[in-house]
């Protein structure tokens, strides 16, 4: 905790938590997020943000000191009330002042959500309400994990729904039964109360449930013989892929296009992890491979005036790879003695390269230029043809799959060893043994095969390729996908998928705050998870080696003393 005690600290805390809802306000989030409703008539989503504000500075300021609990929620309140003041001050500067000549997003129906309807008359409301927040964020922190677990499982489950609405009224129109539970859960203008308090209850109940009765289970699974634990093993994988290979069905066109799309970025990233994750090589110009991957596969398949072969989509897959891992070792060869901030310096001019040259009218005549390449038939095998996205599908999660094996299969490898010995430290490394030449190079091969595998995906979905679909922002896309859901974990690859990619597809009416938000999530992992939402075991040792639980010391045992023999 820094200087000034647990009271300067908690009136530190609010300044920076005010500051930032006076941000989220002028910057417009308030106000547009409002127009979504989480439950109908009670609670919008710009609300939702002023909300998660004030118990935030509340529960940041309990979890930085501690003490007696009535100290602890008082100074939760100062924090908030502190944060309040910054807001009350934005709406009376707002009375006096015409922020909108400055401010787009300073309108009218901002200010009265901020001040409850009131005006600069409210500021009484808007202090007590923000010291209630942080009041109320203060005594989350201090309950214990039997009550915190459900009542955070039950506000969780409530956020995704009613956040999520639009997409679970879409999988419950589909079924008989689920047309009941839409008309119990919602009315046209979002999640109705009742629903709420279902989902609360059944969330909060379920998770209550699951910790009663999970290390009971565990105890009960682990003393299975060996060979019916390897039953009940197979059994649970067989319903997960069941449950995968029924998600087109359930979840229709719309999600099946969201979820095609994150798994051709999760290829990506895999490929990507590959190199960054596993070798530490850091590479901002991946995007080439996924484009010399695309334009391989227009350039064999296509139908048009570009197609040099009119090959099949199976067919031209293995070529395809192959291009790209011709293209990652030759990018691989000249910075082999390159390091660190140089190397993505470095491959960042490599993807800039093949953008231009696929741009440039030296190569219009086999690449089309800016009007890229035309007519990439669908895959299909017999007479099936993978001609939507709920067909798609099955080719993404077959791709991801056989990466995923891929993946894990060298991650636990000598080469996979030797990749993270170079990535901790290349001179040590180089000492022990190991050829970096080849280690790196096959880490920039591998990882653009699996990107050529991506692109390919990409170009038979799109049906065409065109030079602007590879732009830089695909690389930082990746890396940062990578960064959130763990570097090295292949796991936190596809979660890191979910969660930037699959997430702004389902909220497009807010695109133009995409990137803020990308900003502020990196910035918020850095700060409070570096390791990611999925991290890997190693990773996550090295960053809580001092929160991890010292082992007894085991009991010496006595020396063997055996008898002097007699030769």
């Amino acid at each position: 905790m820094r200087a000034g005690g647990p009271w300067a600290e908690a009136i530190r805390q609010g300044l920076i938590w005010g500051g930032v809802a006076v941000f989220l306000a002028m910057v417009g989030m308030v106000d547009t997020f409002a127009e979504r409703q989480i439950v109908a008539g009670v609670i919008s989503l710009g609300l939702l943000l002023l909300v998660l504000t004030a118990l935030g500075v509340g529960y940041q300021v309990a979890r930085r000191a501690g003490g007696p609990v009535a100290a602890v929620l008082l100074r939760g309140a100062l924090a908030g009330a502190v944060a309040g003041v910054l807001v009350a001050a934005l709406v009376w500067v707002a009375s006096v002042v015409n922020l909108r000549a400055m401010f787009v997003s300073a309108t009218p129906r901002l200010f009265a959500l901020l001040s409850f309807g009131r005006g600069p008359a409210g500021t009484h409301l808007i202090l007590l309400g923000w010291a209630l927040g942080g009041l109320v964020g203060a005594a989350a922190a201090l309950l214990g994990g039997a009550w915190r677990r459900p009542l955070f499982a039950g506000l969780t489950w409530v956020l995704v729904v009613g956040l999520f609405q639009e997409v679970v009224q879409l999988v419950l129109a589909r079924t008989r039964a689920g047309s009941a539970v839409q008309m119990l859960l919602f009315s046209t203008e979002g999640l109705l109360p009742r629903g709420a308090l279902i989902i609360f209850a059944l969330a909060a109940g379920g998770s209550a449930l699951w910790a009663w009765s999970h290390p009971a289970t565990r105890r009960w699974s682990e003393a299975l013989p060996s060979s019916r634990q390897r039953a009940l093993r197979a059994l649970s994988l067989t319903l997960i892929i069941l449950l995968v290979l029924l998600v087109p069905v359930a979840a229709g066109p719309f999600l099946s296009q969201v979820f095609v799309l994150v798994g051709v970025f999760a290829l990506l990233g895999l490929g990507l992890n590959v190199v960054v994750g596993f070798a530490g090589l850091l590479d901002l110009g991946y995007v080439a491979f996924f484009a010399i991957g695309a334009y391989t596969m227009g350039l064999l398949t296509s139908t048009g005036q570009h197609g040099i072969a009119g090959m099949s989509f199976w067919a031209a897959i293995p070529v395809t790879m192959a291009a790209s891992l011709v293209a990652g070792v030759i990018l691989g060869i000249p910075v082999l003695r390159i390091r660190g901030d140089y190397l993505a310096i470095v491959t960042l001019g490599f993807g800039e390269i093949i953008r231009l040259l696929v741009l440039s009218d030296a190569l219009r005549p086999w690449l089309g230029g800016s009007q890229g390449v035309l007519s990439i038939p669908k895959p299909a095998i017999g007479g099936f043809e993978f001609r939507g996205p709920e067909q798609l599908y099955y080719i993404v999660v077959a791709g991801c799959l056989l990466v995923i094996f891929v993946a894990t299969r060298l991650r636990d490898s000598r080469l996979g060893r030797a990749w993270m010995a170079v990535r901790e430290d290349e001179d040590v490394a180089e000492a022990m043994g190991i050829n970096l030449v080849n280690v790196k190079l096959l880490a920039f091969a591998i990882g653009a095969a699996f990107g050529g595998l991506s692109g390919a995906i990409f170009a038979v979905m799109i049906g065409s390729v065109f030079p602007h679909s590879f732009q830089l922002l695909i690389s930082i896309n990746v890396l940062a996908l990578i960064i959130v859901g763990g570097m090295g974990s292949i796991p936190g690859v596809v979660v890191g998928s979910l969660f930037l990619v699959g997430l702004p597809e389902l909220f497009r009416e807010f695109a133009e705050y995409r990137f803020l938000v990308y900003g502020a999530a990196l910035v918020v992992m850095m700060q409070l998870r570096p390791e990611g939402l999925l991290p890997a075991a190693i990773v996550r040792r090295e960053l809580h080696a001092a929160e991890e639980p010292v082992a007894p010391p085991l009991p010496a045992e006595p020396a063997e003393v055996r008898p002097a023999s007699d030769g």
